[in-house]
This record gives C-alpha cells, structure tokens and sequence, in this order.
C-alpha cells in the first residue's frame, strides 16, 4: 500500500513527494524495519527517532522530524492512527465455519451452520448461539445461555446458566462468566448460609474480557457489562456490579458486590473498589488505589484510601521529610536547653 492511501485510509496527512512510497507492515520504534510505517506519540521516545528503520512515521501535526528519509505522517492522535494502519496489516482471519464432531450439543439449543466450533465444546440445553461465533475448545457454556453474532470465545471459558453475551464479544482463555456471587449470611449457630445466587450476567456489544476474568452472577437482578468496556485479565467483577460504557479495568482490578462503574470509567491494576461504590463517568483510579466511598465524575484519585491526585503527590512530599523529624526535633531540643541553660541568674 502506498504511503498516501495509507494516510487517507488512518486519518492522517503525507506530504505530496512521499505518497508513492510503498508500506508493508507496522511496527514500534525499535522492531520496524524498510517499508514499514512506526509512530511518535510520548515525546520521551523521541531520541529513538534517530535509530529506526522505518521508513514513514505517525506524529502529532506539530512535531518536527530532522530526517529527510522518514515521511512524517501527521495526526491529530498518531498512536491511534497507528493502531489503525495495524489494523489494516493485521486484518482478522476470514470466517471458516467447522463443526467439530466431538463437540456435544444439546438438541433444545439453537446452532446456526455458521459457526466455528472445535473439539471438545459442551453446549447445554435451550442455548441460543447467532451467526458466524467462533468457540474454540474446551468451551463449556451451560444452559439458557444466549451468544449474539461474531463473538469469539477462546479455550477453556465457562459461561455459566442465563447468561447473556452480545454481539462482537471477545471472551479470553480460562474466563468465567456467571459463577455464583460472594454472598452467605450467618446462621444462629454462626454457620455461614450460602445466599442463593439466582440472578444473571449481562454482556453487552462490543466487550472484551481477558484471560482469567471472573464476572459472577447476580444474587437477583443482573450483573451487567455496558457496550464496549474493555476488561484485562485477572479482573474480579463481584455480584450485581454494573460496568458502564467504555469502561477500562486493567489487570486484578477488584470490584465488591454491587458497586456501579461508570462511562468511560479507568481503573488501572489492582484498583479495589468497595461494595455498593459508586464511580462517576470519566474518573480515573492510579494503580493500587482502595475506593471506600463514591467517586464524583472526571475525578482522578489515586491512594488508600484514594484522594485527589495533586493532594496526594503533596502528601507523599511531605512523607519524604518525615524521617528527618526525630533528628531536628532532637536538634532543636538540645537547642532549647542551652538557651534554658544560658539564662542570667540560672
């Protein structure tokens, strides 16, 4: 693909005199190689535009590149620019429907011909799968368990009874979907009693779950996965949570029962959140932050328990100095009695 067919189809710009120059691939900074286009976004890794092979580049509109051999290919967002010409290098595998025979699928389920299903899948009863779904091995979906169009689900997921997956879902390695809740209450004896978990897991369009992610069932009502949110591996979504719309919870984020996550809501690792928490649309959680009370919208936290970012990093300033106090206090003490000490008459 040559160079401006490339800008065009990214949303970015090339000069005229590069636009015949011919693209084969992507690639970071330091992996890309001839005809191969990388990208600039963090301004730290500048000094690396020296050393790179390749030979066009994504930057911000206002970057200045001093090699005359690298076209620069300018971008409001040069990162996602880039992940867009990925995207058109990496494109996904056609659609190759198989159905293999020692998969076992109930006769009350509904299978379209289109779909991809390999070895060992276990499909219960009254199960409702769309067109063109791929499920890879080892898969077992139980029963009443609806999967709408395009969803991949890789090998060894489990999606427990009712739950209900959305169209264009990516559902990694080992997930489970709709494991009973956390929920017991202490008997007379002070035994626990398991708390009949018979609610449901809802996972709209568009979502991607990692590898090793557990979303439990709701105790009643549903617990639900908003259009487009992004989860890592490792995350724990509790009973009755609520995960709003492109939300993006990054690796062992913990969410406790109930709580309720917000549009475009991010939690970096190991965020905590406690139960029946409140996260306002637009906040941002620093990694290892322990929410114990609501989140207003566009808040950016960080700390346990978290508080405002620019009041944290000034905390920890003074933090810094704490170890020093002994000493000066000890100083000054010693100060002050050889004041005492010096007075006339004394």
């Amino acid at each position: 693909m040559n160079l401006f067919d490339l800008a065009a189809q990214t949303g970015a710009e090339c000069a005229l005199s590069d636009g015949d120059i011919e693209i084969t691939g992507a690639a970071g900074l330091d992996q890309a190689e001839t005809g191969e286009v990388t990208f600039l976004s963090n301004p730290k890794y500048t000094n690396k535009v020296a050393a790179t092979r390749a030979s066009a580049i994504y930057v911000s509109e206002s970057a200045e590149i001093a090699r005359t051999d690298l076209a620069p290919l300018r971008a409001k967002d040069p990162y996602l620019a880039f992940t867009r010409a990925q995207i058109i290098f990496h494109p996904r595998a056609d659609f190759e429907p198989y159905w293999d025979p020692t998969a076992v699928i109930d006769s009350s389920s509904r299978v379209p011909k289109v779909v991809f299903i390999d070895a060992h899948v276990s499909i219960g009863k009254n199960v409702v799968i769309g067109d063109r779904v791929r499920i890879h091995a080892n898969v077992s979906i139980y029963d009443d368990v609806t999967i709408g169009d395009e969803t991949e689900i890789h090998s060894g997921v489990a999606i427990r009874g009712n739950s209900v997956i959305g169209k264009r879902v990516i559902i990694h390695n080992n997930a489970v979907i709709g494991a009973d809740g956390f929920g017991f209450a202490k008997d007379e004896h002070r035994h626990w009693l398991k708390i009949p978990q018979v609610g449901r897991v809802v996972i709209e369009d568009d979502v991607e779950i990692g590898a090793n992610t557990t979303i439990d069932r709701a105790s009643t009502g549903e617990t639900r996965i908003k259009r487009g949110a992004k989860l890592d591996n490792l995350v724990q979504i509790g009973h009755s949570c609520t995960v709003g719309e492109d939300a993006l919870l990054c690796a062992q984020v913990g969410l406790a029962g109930s709580s309720r996550v917000g549009d475009r809501v991010i939690l970096t690792g190991q965020v905590g959140i406690g139960g029946h928490i409140t996260v306002g649309d637009d906040a941002i959680l620093y990694p290892q932050s322990g929410v114990p009370n609501d989140v207003a919208p566009g808040e950016i936290l960080v700390g346990t328990p978290a508080f405002e970012v620019s009041a944290f990093w000034r905390a920890v300033a003074v933090f810094k100095k704490l170890g020093d106090l002994p000493k000066r206090i000890r100083a000054l003490e010693k100060r002050l009695d050889e004041v005492e000490k010096s007075k006339p008459g004394e």
